[in-house]
C-alpha cells in the first residue's frame, strides 16, 4: 500500500458495513463501485476515511463515498491520503462527472477507458459451434485455460495476469456456474472460450478469449453466438460485457450483435 504517511490511523474495516456501502452505492450510481477483480485481490487493503472506503493495493486504488454524505469533500480528503505516489492508478466507475472534476483537480488525466456495453438476448437458435461446459475439478482445463488466457491477454494488465489462485478464487464466488463456462476444443488444443456471469437476472459475458494462433478464423465470432445461445436457454434477458475502448476489433465484434453503450469507467494516473 502507498498511502500518504502523514495521514492518521483509520479503523479497521467492517465487512458488513462495506458491503452496504457497495449495495448503497451501486444503486444511486446504477454501476458497483469496485471491480470484480479489486474485491478478491488478496492484495488489497480495505481502508475507511469516515463515509468513504477504497480498496488499495500497492499500485492501484478504487473509493467510494457514501451517497448520502456527497459534496462535502470526502472524496478529496480520500485521495489525498492515497495518492502518495507517482506510480499509483486509481480506477473511476461510471465516469461521473464529479470523479472526472476531482481528478483534474489533482492533475491527474485518463489513462485507459473501459467501455459498459449491454444488448437484449435474442432467442436461442441454433448452436453455432461445439463447445463443452467446463470441468470444475480438471487440472487439465484449469492448466488449458490458464496457459490460452495468458497468452491471448498478453497485453492486459489484470486479465492475462491471472493465477491459479485467482481461477480458484473466482470459482468459490456464488455466481459461479461450470455451465455457464464454455471450451472450444480441437482435439487436447484449446482453441477459445466463453465464460458468462449470471447473477441477479443478468448475463455477463465475463471473458472471452482466443488462441492469437487462430485469429481471424470467426471463433470470436461463435463463441459470442455460443454465450448469447446459452444465456437465452437459462431465460436471460439482457447482456453486458465489459471491453477496452481501444479494442477496435472487439468493440466492432460486440457492437455487431447490438451492444450499446451503458457506461464507462475511467483509469487515472499522474502524467
Amino acid at each position: 500500500m502507498t498511502p500518504n504517511d502523514s495521514r492518521p490511523p483509520l479503523p479497521e474495516p467492517v465487512p458488513g458495513a462495506l458491503e452496504e456501502l457497495i449495495a448503497r452505492a451501486t444503486a444511486a450510481d446504477g454501476s458497483p463501485p469496485f471491480s470484480d477483480g479489486a474485491l478478491i485481490d488478496p492484495e488489497r487493503e480495505v481502508v475507511w476515511l469516515g463515509p468513504a472506503a477504497a480498496l488499495v493495493s500497492p499500485t492501484e486504488a478504487e473509493f467510494v463515498v457514501d451517497p448520502d454524505a456527497r459534496a462535502q469533500g470526502h472524496g478529496t480528503r480520500m485521495l489525498e491520503a492515497l495518492i502518495g505516489s507517482n506510480d499509483m492508478l486509481f480506477w473511476a466507475h461510471g465516469d461521473h462527472p464529479a470523479a472526472r472534476a476531482l481528478a483534474a483537480s489533482h492533475g491527474l488525466i485518463a489513462v485507459r477507458e473501459l467501455l459498459h456495453l449491454e444488448a437484449p438476448v435474442p432467442e436461442a437458435g441454433p448452436d453455432p459451434v461445439s463447445t463443452r461446459h467446463w470441468s470444475t475439478y480438471s487440472t487439465t482445463d484449469a492448466n488449458a485455460w490458464l496457459a490460452l488466457n495468458a497468452r491471448a491477454f498478453a497485453g492486459h494488465p489484470e486479465q492475462g495476469a491471472v493465477t491459479r489462485a485467482d481461477l480458484d478464487a473466482l470459482m468459490a464466488e456464488p455466481w459461479f456456474d461450470a455451465d455457464d463456462f464454455l471450451l472450444l476444443w480441437d482435439g487436447d488444443t484449446l482453441l477459445g472460450y466463453c465464460w458468462l456471469k449470471v447473477e441477479g437476472g443478468e448475463g455477463e459475458f465475463y471473458v472471452v478469449g482466443v488462441s492469437p494462433d487462430r485469429q481471424g478464423e470467426g471463433l470470436g465470432r461463435r463463441l459470442v453466438e455460443a454465450g448469447l445461445r446459452r444465456l437465452a436457454e437459462r431465460g436471460i434477458r439482457d447482456a453486458l460485457l465489459y471491453v477496452e475502448a481501444d479494442n477496435a476489433p472487439a468493440v466492432a465484434l460486440y457492437r455487431s450483435y447490438g451492444f450499446d453503450n451503458h457506461s464507462i469507467d475511467i483509469q487515472y494516473a499522474r502524467p
